[in-house]
Parts: C-alpha cells; sequence; structure tokens
C-alpha cells in the first residue's frame, strides 16, 4: 500500500511526462493520446523493473555515464521544448502524428524525473527479506503501472478538456509557447 501510494504522489505529481501528456491530449484529444499515455506508463514500469534490480546502481557508480545522461537528457528536453513551442500541435511529428508508444516509452529514460522516482523506490521499498530481486523489481514496476495509468490519464484528460477552451490559432499558439516553457524549466532538475 505505501508503494502505491508512494507510485500515485509520483504520477500525478507534475513533471515533463505529465506536460508531454497535456500537451498530446491538447492536440490530439484523449483518444489519439492514448498512445502516448500507454508509452509513458509502461515505459516507466519497465524502468521501475530494471533500476532496482541493477541497472540504476551501475549508472550512478560511473560518473562518465551520468554525465552523459545529464547532458543528453538536457538536450533532448530542450529539443522537445522547441518543437512544443514552435508547433502549431503540441507533440506532433512533422506528419501531424501526436508522441506515440515508443516515443513517450523511450522518453522516460532522458526524464530526470523518471530517474529520480525509480531511485527513490529502490532505496526505499526494496528489502533484503522481501524475495528474490527479480520478484520485488517486477512487483515495483507492475504495480506503478496500475498507479500510473488513471494518475497520468488525468492530465492527458486535462489537455482535452483544455483543447475546447484554446480552439485554434492564437490561444493555442500561446499554451504551446507555455507548455514549452514549462518542459524547458524542468532541465533545471538535471544540471543543477
Amino acid at each position: 500500500m505505501a508503494f502505491l501510494l508512494f507510485a500515485v504522489v509520483a504520477a500525478i505529481t507534475p513533471g515533463p511526462s505529465n506536460i508531454m501528456l497535456t500537451a498530446a491530449g491538447a492536440n490530439a484529444g484523449i483518444f489519439r493520446g492514448l498512445p502516448c499515455l500507454f508509452g509513458v506508463t509502461t515505459g516507466m514500469g519497465l524502468m521501475m523493473f530494471l533500476v532496482p534490480l541493477g541497472l540504476g546502481s551501475l549508472v550512478l557508480q560511473s560518473p562518465l555515464v551520468l554525465k552523459a545522461l545529464h547532458w543528453g537528457g538536457a538536450g533532448f528536453l530542450l529539443w522537445l521544448s522547441w518543437r512544443i513551442a514552435a508547433s502549431s500541435h503540441i507533440g506532433a511529428t512533422p506528419e501531424g502524428k501526436t508522441v506515440g508508444y515508443l516515443g513517450g516509452a523511450l522518453f522516460q529514460w532522458v526524464n530526470p524525473k523518471s530517474w529520480l522516482v525509480c531511485a527513490s523506490a529502490a532505496g526505499t521499498f526494496l528489502s533484503a527479506g522481501a524475495g528474490s530481486p527479480i520478484a520485488q523489481s517486477a512487483s515495483l514496476g507492475g504495480l506503478f503501472v496500475l498507479a500510473a495509468l488513471p494518475s497520468c490519464f488525468v492530465w492527458l484528460a486535462f489537455g482535452a478538456a483544455v483543447q475546447r477552451v484554446l480552439g485554434s490559432g492564437r490561444r493555442l499558439r500561446l499554451f504551446n509557447i507555455v507548455m514549452g516553457a514549462l518542459l524547458a524549466l524542468s532541465i533545471a532538475l538535471i544540471i543543477a
């Protein structure tokens, strides 16, 4: 129960993924934004499995890998921020498609909040006497997906509701700029 509460709070609080989901909802609606939602939640679930299993400690023990992850993540977030702010449809590719499943899942690996959440969960919820590391990690990953789906859906639905208010044109453009700026501000988590 403690981990489920942790997972809900981690998934529903603002962060880069939820900004992306809000943007997807605002520009594509709920139905077309679902692949992004599923990508974000299962990508984070996989990360929640792998980081406690040992990947996190390998990354955190290598200063060079950690520095590359920080700067690579910062660069990717800046690029994504610019794309969001400059587009007429947030989260859209040049062909007009929204960020899909794979984009949402891969985004977790450069998302600083995802790394912080997984490392915190590993340090807090793994126990030497609670079973095998694989079983514990699988449990954390699966439970996180179950908690994150409804929590992150709130952001997608919020974006879809905002879509009705924004309509198109100037208000949508301003919204895109604000979402891009918020995503860029999240870079402070990486380089701070």
